[in-house]
Parts: structure tokens; sequence; C-alpha cells
């Protein structure tokens, strides 16, 4: 299905702040002062250096929260470290400016700058894009935190989008972490001259995942996060990453919480060996032999690998019996995920609610709790397109509250649009902030009890909110249905 997000360009964080607004060119004084961004005049704005393990850096205050963007999580992945699992940031001398996005990883893109790809992503990209955007409150201290796996299909789409930005987050006492990570077949390749290498191999995807939350362990305090209330959430393809973080053992402990959203996909893993000949097939495709080596794979350009078909969207889930050596949709079956509460929904206009209801159960059945949602409000300005409801990433912007920011939105919103994403943000931030023993969230004046197969306990996200019974709701639109 075409999504429709449009890509947040900086200029939505280009703004001076208010207390500068009457100044229209920077004096020699200011420039010697501090950091100059240029709109189309040089304007001083508020900084904040925070210090983290490799060096520090300096963000951006805007009113009450402290934004830091193009931070770097692993060293760049490029030249001998393509396909090899994430690693650490080199220090840096001095500080260094957090203040713009890094470029997404790369990704078939349209030729115009002006029309995103179905992951929203519009523009350059680059292989050198492990970073994250951090949105935390001015004041905090042990601040929830969040990991925001970015959806995409795992071949499309970036962390810095304006659907996902933290900024409502922030105000409400959470701190969203959203991260780039490698797509397609930089994020999910295997080929017998890389495995021969001997390190970790296949899903460096779900590996830059790991890195991120070992990131956010050693480094959140530095911004008022608390290391020990983390909940690692996705969209999407990020969801299915969010469930295979459930199975990956190097992942258990660097979170405490779980969220997916719309996606409640649940696939067979990818056998090392049969990951290794479908790649040697799609390379023969582009003149590729067999008997190419590691160094030659790693000359040939990026662009080349995301715009072939049988390339660009990697091989899934692979399964190396090291890094994963067990798939979520076996974990879950068997019991052995780690035991989290996990927040699990999806649209009225897109199907999943029933696969949705079976990862509740079996991630509810016994120690932490499961909550079920399912989201069927459509906004006036949609009424016309989302004729069977809102469709496949269209609860984002309501459950980041980011309708200002976001593509699918922004300047078109009623005040109940308004009111609504505050009113469903707010579950969201109370299921971030709740202790993980608890088996009820308080929110929008509701009781949200947790799912089991016999309550059939789901938040429903309609014209009102309320509590309903999951087997009251259909899986999606019918098929053939517009």
């Amino acid at each position: 299905m075409r999504l429709s997000i449009v890509a947040l360009i900086a200029l939505g964080f280009a703004l001076a702040h208010p207390s500068n607004a009457q100044s229209r060119t920077a004096t020699p004084e200011q420039e010697e002062a501090g950091y100059i961004r240029i709109l189309p005049v040089d304007e001083p704005f508020d900084t904040i250096s925070v210090s983290t393990a490799a060096g520090t850096l300096v963000g951006e205050q805007v009113d009450d929260v402290n934004i830091f963007r193009g931070v770097p999580y692993a060293a760049p992945p490029v030249g001998v470290l393509r396909w090899k699992p994430p690693q650490p940031v080199s220090p840096w001398k001095g500080e260094r400016a957090a203040l713009a996005f890094e470029p997404p990883c790369p990704q078939p893109v349209s030729a115009s700058a002006f029309v995103p790809n179905q992951g929203g992503v519009v523009g350059a990209s680059s292989e050198d894009c492990l970073y994250l955007e951090v949105y935390a409150p001015a004041d905090a201290e042990n601040a929830p935190v969040v990991l925001w796996l970015h959806g995409g299909g795992a071949f499309l789409g970036a962390g810095h989008l304006g659907s996902y930005v933290g900024t409502t987050n922030a105000q409400k006492g959470i701190i969203t972490v959203a991260i780039n990570y490698r797509l397609g077949p930089m994020g999910y390749f295997a080929h017998p001259a890389i495995t021969a290498e001997g390190d970790l191999t296949g899903s460096y995807a779900m590996m830059d995942a790991v890195s991120a939350l070992e990131w956010i362990q050693e480094n959140i305090r530095s911004f008022g996060g608390d290391t020990d209330n983390v909940t690692v959430a996705g969209q999407s393809a990020g969801g299915v990453m969010v469930a295979g973080l459930l199975a990956t053992p190097s992942a258990n402990g660097l979170f405490e919480k779980a969220v997916i959203q719309s996606g409640a996909f649940l696939f067979d893993g990818v056998a090392l060996e049969d990951a290794e000949k479908r790649s040697v097939r799609a390379l023969k495709r582009i003149g590729v032999t067999e008997d190419t080596t590691a160094e030659q794979l790693r000359k040939i350009s990026a662009q080349t690998f995301s715009y072939s078909g049988g390339l660009r969207r990697g091989f899934g889930a692979i399964m190396d019996g090291n890094f994963l050596t067990e798939t979520a949709k076996d974990a879950l079956a068997e019991g052995t995920e780690t035991d989290v509460p996990v927040l699990i929904g999806t649209n009225s206009g897109e199907p999943g609610f029933d696969a949705a209801k079976y990862i509740a159960a079996q991630t509810g059945k016994e120690g932490a709790g499961a909550f079920l949602y399912h989201f069927s409000y459509v906004p006036p300005l949609r009424k016309d397109e989302w004729t069977n409801g809102p469709i496949h990433s269209a609860e984002l912007m309501f459950t980041f509250d980011s309708l200002d920011t976001s593509g699918w939105a922004k300047g078109k919103t009623t005040t109940a649009d308004i009111e609504y994403a505050k009113r469903m943000s707010s579950c969201w931030v109370a299921f971030y902030k709740m202790p993980a023993d608890s088996k009820e969230i308080s929110c929008a004046g509701l009781a949200w009890p947790a799912y089991s197969e016999e309550s059939q306990a789901v938040a429903s996200f309609g014209d009102s909110i309320r509590i309903g019974r999951a087997d009251d709701f259909p899986d999606g639109p019918e098929a053939g249905s517009d």
C-alpha cells in the first residue's frame, strides 16, 4: 500500500528561537559567541551541550525541549565495515554539532527532490547513516526512554520523518530516540565470501537496533533518561523488528517494554545457506559472478544494490545461528520470548488485527501484560480517501501527537483532531511511564486492562475512545474493497 508520509525537512526546526526573532543578521560578537543558523539570514539560536561517552554534543533548545539531531551511535558502516556488525563510535575532540539531520540509509528515491518515496524520504542518502535523533525534556531526570524504529518495508524510510518528531513526547516527560538502521541489501544480506570472514552475519539492521539500545544504556543518563525504563517501539517493518528483538539474545535486558504498531507479522526465518544462494543468484543478474570476493562486493555501489530488483529488499531475518538463533514466530509459539509488557494493534483500514490478537495472547499468557488497541478514527481531511478506515501508518501522527509536523496533516487539522491526538498519545505516554508489572493503563479517561483470550479487552480508538471486546472487530477491510 502506498504511503504518503512527507519527510520533515530541516526547515521545520530551522526557525530561530522566539527570543532572537528580531535579530536579522548576526553581529561579529554573536558569531564569536556561538552557533549561527542560516535561514535566509544569519540568526543565533539557543544551544545545549551534553557529554556522551564519545564526546560533547551541541544540540538545540526549543522552549522546554532539547533536540539533538544526527548523533552517531555506531561507526559509519562503509568500506571494510559494510556487512559487519556495528562498531563503536570513534571519540571526537571538542564539540560536535548535532543540529541537523544526517542523510538516511541507501534506498530507492524519486528523481525529484520534492517527491517522497513510499517510505517518506526525499533527496540524497548515504551508507554513512547510523545516526539518531534525541528529543528530551529540558529538565529531564530519570525520564522514560523510547527507542523508535521507523517503518518502510525494511528497505525504505528514516528516523527523522515528521510523524516521528518527539517534541510533544518530551513535553509530556518522555525521551524519544529515533534511529536510522541499515536497509534492504545493506541491512539483510548474506554471501559465502562475507560468511567466510567469520563475523556475525546476515541481519545487520537488527544488529543496529541492538547497538542503539546499547548506546542508550551507555549515554541516555546524560540526557536525563532512565536506563531502567526503556521501551523499544516501531511501526510496520519497525514493529516486525521489535517482535524480532523479543527473540534476540543480545537484546535481552536492554529494554523493559515493547510497542508493535501495525507490525504483527510473524515470518519464518531464512537459513543462512539459503540467503547466500539467493544473493548469489540475484548478483548474477547484474553481472557479478559467484566467485566474487568480499573486497569486490564492497566496491559495488550502494545505489546499484538499492535499485536492483532482486537485491533492494534484502533477504529477511537470516538465521545465522549466532546473532539470530530463533524467530519471533517460534519464540512466541514456544513461550521463550523476552517477557516484557507489549502494546500492540492495527488500523481498521488494513489487515492484521487477528495477528495482533495472537501476539497479544502469546505475550500476555503469563508474567508481563499485553495491551491491544484498534484504531479507526478518520480525520475530516481524509474522509474522502480513507473510505474503509485509516490506512497503514495513519495512527502515527496521533500516537506521537505530531500533527504539526506530519506530512499527513500539517496545516489541515481541526480542533477535534488536535484534541484527539492529545488523548490518544496520552495512552502511549502512560504505557511508557507505567511500571513493568502493571496490568492496566490509565489514560484518556480509560482504565485499559491487559488483554487475554478470556477478557478480549481492546482499547478502541474510533469516533470515541472506549474499551471493547476484540472479537467484535474484523481483521481488516474485506477482500476486494476499495
